[in-house]
């Protein structure tokens, strides 16, 4: 086992602790096969009820495991989100707080004296392997094998860089990445392995694959609730008017028709919009299916922990809006589906809080390796299995970095300039936040003080901020608190 390495490990502590982690006595550990999806919205499986979508591979995890109904992500960005996942802490903690595709930002790369979990596995024993979208700065560590797309990367003919060197193929890249990953099992031998199989779908500017470019035509789909939302008592997300379809969308669509009332424009493009990512979205369920039958064939399934995630949520409508970055529901929550026949009961819907910090220390504990204290998310085993777990968890803290108008390099009067196209896309003020099972306080710390209260149990929408509201004085006080107490336990200034 790797001894627990004690407070700020340095790199000679985690190196020695790889050593030990070699030298562990050999016993049946399981294949890891981690799915990982791009802007993948938590109802966006119809094994979460979703009645327009068909993603039957996603439900058979969902048969044969556990659905979590509440996973939530730290920082709904996709770079810090990655870089959460691979090293079980905070963006804080690990170093990658946005990013990095700003004009001139510097790039940020994961802190060299924070592990990660296929470091881990690889100084175990493990044959490791990441195959699809990487989308860090840093080059992969801890891989015997990569073979990532180069920046977002490209859904037809895309190049893929291999160990370094970077080539071109043909075809769809969901395909491709599902293609490389069979071929790659298919020699890993014995095991066990570790497969980080992570897709660029359904990330925008969405291109289907040809053979679904029709699925849902002839489908017209409901509006959310709140797709005309008027942002009466929220001041920021009012300023966010550049995620609104009717407002930034229509470069994406050249075939957009010409003479329509915004009203029809709009709605125009949510249609498309969301059934282009619905397309996308069955494309990687398709291709999971070949790898989940590959398991079959070749007698895995039992000894394999499947895991299926995405980096962050998705707007699809609510609020108007596509993208992310808000501590709001849609942005905020992830699916998450966890399969593994030897010690997880199949049919399993569990409600307990989780977060994308817990997935290495889950994975980790799976393989029999002992997570570093540096890690601060806990592992998922005793919960998956539906077993209690002293002191779960019943509050979260978020924290979202990236400034679109500091990242411009002048003021908010910059974001009118064409040349800053990319960031008045995406204006949301830095911010962090506590979320309960009932409450959420969002803290817009740069914003002279402006803050969010949503009661999610009358308003599950968030449409009715209620911070300042005298009924509420003793609940705002108890979420500051418990805000001020997760921003110690988890070092966040």
């Amino acid at each position: 086992m790797i001894r627990e390495l004690r407070g700020k490990p340095t790199r000679r502590t985690v190196l020695a602790a790889m050593a030990s982690a070699g030298a562990r006595a050999a016993t049946r550990r399981p294949n890891i096969l981690y799915v990982m999806t791009d802007d993948h919205a938590h109802h966006e499986m119809s094994c979460a009820g979703n009645r327009f979508l068909r993603t039957p591979h996603l439900d058979r995890l969902a048969r044969e495991g556990v659905r979590f109904t509440n996973c939530f992500c730290t920082n709904s960005l996709c770079a810090p989100s990655r870089a959460t996942c691979l090293t079980g802490t905070y963006s804080h903690i690990n170093g990658v707080l946005g990013n990095s595709e700003a004009k001139d930002a510097p790039p940020e790369y994961i802190r060299r004296d924070v592990v990660t979990y296929p470091e881990l596995l690889r100084a175990a024993g493990y044959k490791t392997a990441v195959i699809g979208k990487w989308h860090l700065t840093d080059q992969p560590r801890g891989f015997d094998y990569s073979y990532i797309l180069p920046g977002q990367g490209l859904y037809f003919d895309p190049d893929f860089i291999e160990n370094g060197v970077r080539r071109k193929q043909r075809g769809y890249v969901t395909d491709l990445i599902t293609d490389r990953a069979l071929q790659w099992l298919e020699g890993a031998g014995d095991g066990p392995w570790l497969l980080v199989y992570q897709h660029k779908a359904p990330h925008r500017p969405f291109q289907p694959p040809e053979r679904l470019k029709k699925l849902l035509a002839d489908t017209d789909l409901p509006y959310p609730k709140t797709f005309d939302d008027d942002y009466a008592t929220r001041r920021l997300a009012a300023e966010s008017k550049d995620m609104r379809f009717d407002i930034s969308l229509a470069g994406d669509y050249p075939d957009l028709p010409k003479g329509l009332a915004p009203e029809q424009r709009k709605r125009w493009l949510y249609q498309r919009f969301v059934k282009d990512h619905y397309r996308s979205t069955v494309g990687v369920d398709e291709n999971l299916g070949r790898v989940l039958d590959y398991l079959d064939r070749r007698k895995l399934a039992e000894d394999t922990v499947v895991i299926y995630t995405t980096d962050n949520g998705f707007f699809l409508g609510e609020h108007g809006w596509y993208d992310k970055r808000f501590m709001y529901e849609p942005s905020l929550r992830l699916p998450l589906l966890m399969r593994y026949p030897r010690a997880i009961p199949s049919g399993r819907v569990e409600d307990r809080m989780v977060l994308n910090i817990d997935y290495a220390p889950t994975i980790l504990d799976f393989a029999g390796v002992t997570a570093p204290s540096s890690m601060q998310g806990q592992s998922l085993r005793a919960v998956a299995r539906g077993e209690s777990a002293r002191g779960w968890r019943t509050s979260m803290l978020y924290t979202y970095y990236e400034d679109s108008w500091k990242l411009a390099g002048k003021g908010r009067e910059a974001m009118s300039d064409p040349s800053f196209a990319y960031f008045t896309a995406h204006r949301v003020s830095p911010h962090r936040g506590v979320r309960t099972s009932r409450y959420k306080l969002i803290d817009y710390y740069r914003e002279n003080g402006y803050h969010e209260l949503f009661d999610l149990e009358k308003d599950p929408d968030e449409v009715r901020n209620v911070y300042g509201e005298k009924a509420l004085a003793s609940v705002q006080a108890d979420l500051e608190r418990e805000l001020r107490r997760l921003r110690r336990q988890y070092r966040a200034s």
